[in-house]
């Protein structure tokens, strides 16, 4: 079994106990990692700072990638008490209802500007600040859906805006390689998050993905989990720039 003691990772993107992003952070946290773990705002805290201490986060303080500074301040707490950070997870995604539940030819500019900033360019600027901080083995993963390669009903904007993210991928992949830092995206099909909700008609899409995965089973944030861990152990250091499918080969079938 591999280990990720002493490593550091930061978790961007937990709502509540059913976030893909704290399956992924009790994966790493039961491989050995030491733990940041942010929240949206004070509404968002009462549900995250429960959790984050479950866990043992040594940090855990508000992040809001719309807000100027918020981002650079939770860097600014990790170079001060760490030094360093192995692994960056980004799960976060966000576009107006208005947006989210029009057509994708409808979509307003702003509400589109606003959906790739929050879902892609924030996984870049993550990046970026955390780079100076990362040396050869480091991982930074993100959330996608098969939604980006197919059209899924009601998915709408965020396809067109997960493709950008999994694009995002390869090219930081690319160009962090020589660093030895890896660039992945997790996909797993339908999950019922807090963030899913807001897509119609999604428990018939959840319905529809367990009746035609050849499996006949969807993932589970621990399945995430356990593909986001071993993503960031040495073992998987050889691995950049993959989309990896995580739901019972829902991915495969047409």
């Amino acid at each position: 079994m591999f280990s990720l003691a002493g490593q550091k990772a930061l978790i961007v993107g937990i709502a509540n106990e059913h976030s893909i992003a704290y399956g992924c952070a009790k994966a790493l946290r039961v491989q050995g990692a030491d733990l940041a773990i942010t929240y949206l705002n004070d509404k968002a805290e009462r549900f995250v700072r429960p959790l984050a201490e479950e866990l043992g986060a040594q940090i855990i303080a508000p992040m809001n990638v719309s807000a100027p500074g918020e981002l650079e301040a939770v860097m600014a707490q990790i170079t001060e008490k760490w030094g360093k950070l192995d692994t960056l997870l980004h799960s976060i995604a966000f576009a107006p209802m208005d947006d989210l539940h029009g057509r994708v030819i409808d979509a307003s500019a702003d509400g589109f500007g606003m959906a790739m900033d929050v879902s892609v360019h924030s996984f870049l600027r993550m990046i970026r600040l955390a780079e100076p901080l990362m040396g050869r083995g480091s991982t930074c993963l993100t959330v996608s859906f098969s939604g980006s390669t197919r059209v899924v009903k009601n998915y709408n904007i965020m396809g067109p805006v997960k493709a950008a993210l999994e694009s995002a991928v390869r090219y930081a992949a690319a160009e962090l390689g020589d660093k030895g830092i890896s660039v992945h995206a997790l996909s797993p099909g339908p999950l019922k998050t807090r963030a899913a909700s807001g897509i119609g008609e999604f428990d018939r899409m959840l319905a529809d993905a367990t009746d035609r995965a050849p499996m006949h089973l969807l993932a589970s944030i621990e399945d995430v989990g356990a593909m986001a861990a071993f993503l960031a152990a040495p073992e998987a250091s050889h691995l950049t720039g993959g989309v990896h499918e995580i739901d019972g080969g829902y991915s495969i079938t047409a």
